[in-house]
């Protein structure tokens, strides 16, 4: 049976009820749309209409975008989509454990473009282990954060003085090209590889102010070849698409940080683009480290995915067909 609930929220700012909504109500349809809900406005007064499980789901998701709006940006699609899922997830929690459902942590990272917000409870704990082991590792699907969040612990560690210079590491072998066989030399064969990991930094620090550090080597952007040999004090250092590194590479790797470092480890061990006959040196060195306390290991799911909701279908048909 159809049920209505309301919700106000006062004083009345229409900036922060236009971000809430988004334009055209974008973000009011996307709720009604994965909750099977209707929701209708005038000025601050919300009503939605669904079944009892949806809209009072809903009434959490709008209380915590407004709260979110206050911060006087945009609320993006992913965002909404995060916080739908961590609602649901926790009224689902709430069913098995009497009522205790997941508490928000301040767990905000402040870098000097932006300020980055893990979004829900796993980013939330994959940032707080970051921010208490020498050593984690984030494995997961596409999408659910894992070397975004990472980078930008490590600006805001940079920035702090906490460390000296960054270093992000990526194996240099992807979907089943090698550089050999790449146009160019050594710096434009590699650039392409390392992309995804310049395009964070440029976000967090400007491109100016990146580009500098770069320049004088505090940043590294380096192939996961390019690591034997060195000890590193005083780094932070980010191992992306960790899944594509062979076992040898993963202990040459894990040996190479010094005091005062940390290091990061992400990867996804469904998209591995090693020959067959290799092991992906993620899932042997998960394997060989599983049980260290001094270790984190942080697992993503579908349910973390924060980029466009189909990306999330995607993910679990995959898993599905595999």
């Amino acid at each position: 049976m159809s049920q209505s609930i309301k919700v106000q929220f006062l004083p009345e700012d229409p900036d922060r009820l236009f971000r809430l909504c988004g334009p055209i109500n974008s973000n009011l349809k996307q709720i009604e749309e994965t909750l099977k809900v209707k929701i209708s406005n005038r000025g601050s007064n919300f009503n939605v209409k669904g079944q009892k499980e949806g809209i009072e789901t809903g009434k959490k998701v709008l209380e915590g975008l407004y709260e979110r709006s206050e911060n006087k940006k945009d609320i993006l699609p992913e965002e909404v989509h995060l916080y739908l899922v961590e609602a649901m997830n926790n009224k689902n929690k709430k069913k098995k454990n009497k009522g205790k459902a997941h508490t928000p942590t301040k767990m905000n990272i402040n870098t000097p473009k932006t300020i980055v917000i893990p979004k829900g409870e796993n980013q939330e704990l994959y940032v707080n282990t970051i921010r208490k082991k020498t050593l984690t590792f984030g494995v997961g699907p596409a999408g659910t954060g894992k070397t975004y969040l990472a980078v930008a612990v490590a600006v805001q560690y940079l920035i702090n003085r906490e460390v000296e210079r960054i270093l992000l590491v990526r194996p240099a072998v992807e979907a089943g090209e090698r550089l050999g066989f790449l146009p160019g030399d050594l710096s434009q064969k590699i650039d392409p590889y390392l992309r995804p990991l310049y395009d964070a930094l440029f976000e967090m620090l400007g491109f100016k102010e990146a580009t500098k550090l770069i320049d004088r080597n505090i940043i590294e952007v380096v192939p996961l070849a390019f690591m034997r040999g060195r000890t590193l004090n005083k780094s932070f250092i980010i191992l992306d698409e960790s899944q594509n590194a062979t076992e040898e590479q993963m202990k040459m790797f894990l040996t190479r940080f010094g005091f005062g470092s940390s290091v990061v480890v992400t990867g996804d061990i469904t998209q591995i683009d090693l020959p067959k006959s290799t092991v992906s040196g993620l899932i042997h060195t998960m394997d060989v480290l599983k049980g260290m306390k001094e270790i984190g290991f942080i697992n993503f799911g579908t349910n973390d995915v924060v980029r466009h909701g189909l990306v999330k279908k995607i993910v679990e048909a995959y898993e599905r067909y595999d």
